[in-house]
């Protein structure tokens, strides 16, 4: 029998049991397009936080402070301790129970910027001070993130491009560098170069405006106003005048990253007057950071594929189904068949066929709903997700070429293998049986 017999066969078969055929399909469409919908929003997003990361530069570490711990009531206090508004300073805490609970504050100093700049590895550093701060321009006024940099050291570690204007220069007090997203999306009226708006007391001058960079989660500029640290400690009072709220270092090589920030930590250490244990500072870098987030989000998209590939199996056990009910239904044509001299292994092809045609069929139906979820989550998704738009070509999730025929090709199989134990049934039954089923 040729094989375009055989797959004449397998299409009227589909054909006369309609409703079921595509009730069958119906399990391998939802699974095929949840493990597209899986796969791609997990590619979508590992690229928007990859994107995110490289605002920063593989080559900056960042160095921050902190550090709560709970000690007895009669326990000594470790660390430096520098008292802000409202808090007691020690030997004044407040005793609950049998602990007292305490929260460091620690601050990064001039003496901290000094003993990094003599690790080894330590291209440049500088300090940032930063807060939150309200802004007017016009009648409208809003709150946005507010840094105060050294542009000297500052212009050669960042990434971001300038959409307008210019960077910031050493010494300028009553200018500004000021995000996307505070130029275009913040205001009523678009802000352009030379304009003119309130910071804090101040009055400051837009010299220069960055490219769209992000709004997540994970840092970007976009609502970022940047000028010299000088004019942020009028704006920023809650630091003293040798007190910064992080601490950035460009590294000589990026392959040495890891003993580099071991070098760091260590002057840190003697410097701050603290061990390992008692640390109350953290350096992090873009590098280590953005590989826990692919590990995290690689565990993340296995997990939910696997649950999305619960419906493929529910769909293979359908399409096993409905093959056994077509090879009752049709015994006596299977019988027939064998009688004009029909092989064994063409009834097989036969029905193999039909379950391939239910799979492929299945397949194409499910990549067509996939790319329909797709595009809802990516129209919707990143207010749902809670992650920021890092430009117009960012979709939070990706349909690569590769998954499309991946998705094809594995929904096929499913359906070939689902009908193999039927196909073997068919062509393993005795003609005199067959002829006599009714």
């Amino acid at each position: 029998m040729k094989f375009a017999n055989i797959l004449k066969l397998s299409l009227n078969g589909l054909t006369h049991r309609g409703l079921r055929s595509w009730l069958t399909i119906l399990g391998i469409i939802v699974g095929v397009a949840a493990v597209i919908a899986m796969l791609s929003i997990g590619a979508g997003m590992s690229q928007s936080m990859e994107s995110q990361m490289s605002n920063f530069g593989a080559d900056v570490l960042t160095i921050s402070v902190g550090r709560t711990f709970a000690s007895g009531p009669q326990s000594g206090f470790e660390g430096r301790f520098q008292p802000g508004e409202g808090e007691s300073p020690p030997g004044m805490q407040r005793q609950t129970s049998q602990t007292t609970t305490t929260t460091e504050t620690p601050t990064l100093t001039d003496t901290d910027l000094l003993a990094i700049s003599t690790a080894d590895g330590v291209k440049s550093v500088t300090g940032i001070i930063s807060d939150q701060a309200m802004v007017q321009y016009l009648a409208q006024t809003v709150t946005v993130s507010v840094e105060g940099i050294e542009p000297s050291a500052w212009n050669t570690m960042t990434t971001s491009e300038l959409a307008a204007g210019r960077f910031l220069e050493p010494g300028e007090t009553t200018s500004i560098l000021v995000g996307n997203g505070i130029t275009n999306r913040m205001f009523d009226y678009n802000l352009t170069v030379d304009t003119q708006i309130r910071v804090g007391s101040k009055t400051f001058t837009i010299v220069g405006i960055l490219e769209e960079s992000g709004t997540g989660s994970f840092g970007g500029d976009d609502r970022t106003i940047f000028m010299t640290i000088q004019a942020a400690r009028e704006i920023l009072t809650d630091l003293n005048n040798n007190e910064y709220s992080s601490i950035q270092v460009k590294v000589t090589d990026t392959n040495a990253i890891d003993q580099i920030i071991e070098n760091v930590e260590q002057v840190l250490y003697t410097s701050r007057m603290v061990t390992s244990d008692t640390a109350d500072f953290t350096v992090t870098s873009p590098t280590s950071m953005l590989q826990t987030i692919q590990s995290t989000m690689a565990t993340l998209t296995f997990f939910l594929t696997g649950i999305a590939a619960i419906s493929l199996l529910v769909g293979a056990i359908g399409i096993a189904n409905t093959m056994f009910m077509s090879v009752m239904e049709r015994t006596r044509l299977i019988g027939i068949l064998k009688s004009i001299g029909t092989r064994n292994s063409e009834i097989m092809k036969m029905f193999l066929a039909e379950s391939g045609i239910i799979g492929l069929m299945g397949g194409l139906l499910g990549i067509f709903l996939g790319f329909i979820v797709v595009g809802v989550i990516s129209s919707i998704g990143f207010n749902i997700m809670g992650m920021g738009r890092m430009g117009t070509s960012t979709s939070v999730a990706i349909v690569t070429p590769e998954l499309i025929l991946f998705s094809l090709a594995f929904s096929t199989i499913i359906g070939i293998v689902s009908g193999l134990i039927p196909a073997r049934k068919a062509a393993n039954l005795q003609v005199v049986e067959a002829m006599r089923s009714e």
